[in-house]
This record gives structure tokens, sequence and C-alpha cells, in this order.
């Protein structure tokens, strides 16, 4: 059929667009996603939806196509912690693996998942490969303390194509929301995610709770869903849906400032994260905090 319909109401510009119901939505996504419209097409919805924007139920909808079309990991006895990659680091080092391994070191089976989407930028598998980590080849169950990281196509292959159309056009779509809210396993787990606009905190949550999630939400460091190590930032929790305040967070810099790597590369990170995890140098407290919210929210799962 296409998705012409679709495109006539969010086409319209911020101000004349009318939302999606979440079946209308669901059914548009399944079309983008099952590669059934023209690459016109998908270049149309991708423009439409970033000026008019993703109401909650239209997110709720596109995630409910995704899910469907999805690679699951498979439900473990203890929830799957599920940690989104996808902007990597420009300034600051990229700590999101030393926050999976430190919920790992609580018993947690983690997940981490990404797709590139800048070249310029160190990526959570760079950093891995220097903790001899390998990425998942395939998804299977996580063992409890286990951490692993599955590239996006293992999990959604169209969804990889829906990011990738960025590297044409040059702007962010729906796909890059999508896949800091959506749950990748087939049971309880606990989604942590980050904004980086105040405006996103309010359209998130309501996404967490019209999904019934359970996740913790923060503003992130450049884009990762990891505490500031130079601040103490605000944390929101939902458990299946009902929002809990967590932290209230720090305005401004801390005092005394963390002890830190002096570069971002990728060996220079995983040689901060050995020394972290040998107590060589302390966790940025930051990150202890944001380590004991997600074990609550997981034992509340």
């Amino acid at each position: 059929m296409g998705i012409s319909q679709y495109l006539k109401e969010i086409g319209r510009g911020q101000r004349g667009a009318r939302p999606l119901e979440r079946a209308q939505a669901a059914d548009l996504m399944a079309q983008v996603l099952d590669g059934t419209i023209t690459d016109l097409e998908l270049g149309a919805f991708c423009l439409a939806m970033r000026i008019k924007g993703e109401t909650p139920q239209e997110m709720a909808g596109f995630l409910d196509a995704a899910h469907a079309r999805m690679a699951l990991v498979p439900a473990g006895r203890r929830p799957l912690v599920a940690i989104p990659s996808y902007n990597g680091a420009r300034r600051l080092p990229l700590l999101t693996p030393l926050l999976a391994l430190l919920l790992a070191r609580r018993g947690l089976p983690v997940l981490m998942h990404g797709s590139a989407t800048e070249d310029s930028r160190v990526t959570v598998p760079a950093v891995l490969e220097r903790l001899d980590l390998a990425p998942l080849p395939a998804i299977r169950p996580l063992a409890e303390g286990e951490v692993a990281y599955a590239p996006l196509e293992l999990l959604s292959p169209a969804l990889k194509r829906l990011l990738d159309v960025r590297r044409v056009v040059g702007l962010r779509n729906s796909g890059h929301s999508m896949v800091k809210l959506m749950n990748p396993c087939a049971g309880p787990a606990v989604i942590v995610s980050s904004y980086t606009h105040r405006e996103y905190l309010e359209s998130m949550s309501a996404v967490f709770q019209l999904e019934q999630s359970t996740a913790l939400l923060l503003r992130g460091t450049e884009g990762e869903a990891v505490a500031d190590a130079r601040r103490l930032p605000q944390m929101d929790g939902f458990i299946r849906g009902r929002h809990v305040a967590l932290e209230a967070g720090q305005k401004g810099t801390l005092t005394e400032l963390p002890d830190l790597p002096g570069g971002i590369d990728a060996a220079t990170t995983a040689a901060y994260i050995r020394d972290v995890l040998d107590e060589r140098r302390p966790v940025p407290a930051s990150m202890l905090q944001q380590v004991e919210h997600i074990l609550h929210l997981a034992d509340a799962a």
C-alpha cells in the first residue's frame, strides 16, 4: 500500500502535521523496517518526523513494530541490563564499558548494544577490543555476571539500515530515538537510557510509562547512558512504567574533579578501566550512585 496516507498526516510541517495513533505508527514503522517502501518514501518519512517530532504514542507504536521484528535476547533468572551506546566519545573518556563491568560484578547480566553513527568518535567495540572482549557473533542467553556487546545488526538489521540513512541525509531520524528506548530482551530488563536536551526527559519518560518499562533515565555523557564523572546528574527511574525519583542531581561541577585519564583513545580508556576494576583508581562517585540505582531497579523489575 505504501505510506503516502501517513505522510499526508505527518508531513504538513511543525504546525500543520497531525499525530498518528499508536496502531497507525506501528503499521508505518512495520513498512519502513520491512523495506516495502521506496527510497523516496523513506527519505520523506525521516524528514517529516524530524521536523514534526514523535509523540509518545507514535514512538510506542514504532517500538511495537521494532520489537516484533527483533532477535531478542532470551530471558534469564535476573533482569537483563540493556545499555544502548550509539554516540561514543568525542571529548571525554567513554566509560560505558566500565558501567557495564561494574554491574556485572554485582551479578547482573549486561548487554550493551550499538552502532557507530559518526566515524570520528571512539566507540564501545574499540574499547572492548582493548579489554579482550569480542562482540557477540550471534544472539544468545547471557549468564549472570556476564557482559556482552551486540552490534545493532544482530538485533535488527532493518533498524540498522534505518540508522544508516543518517549517513546519506546527514540528519538523525526516529530510529536514533528508538534504539535508546527499546527492550532487546524477551523478558524483564532494566533499560539504561539518556537524553541530551531537557525536553527529551518528558517525552522519553512518557514512552517508558506507555511501554511499562523498567528503566533508568539520566542526562548522559556526550549522549552515552553513563553518569558524568564530573558531576552527579539527575536520575529518574521507572518500575514497570511507574515513575520513581532516584536522584535530584547536583548543579555545577564537583569541587574536586575525579582522576580521569588524560586521553580519550581506546587504549588509554581501556587502561583506565582496568585500573579502576583493579582498585588502583577509584570509581567516579556519580557512577557508584548509578550502579546502586540500577541494582535497585533490577530487584524491583
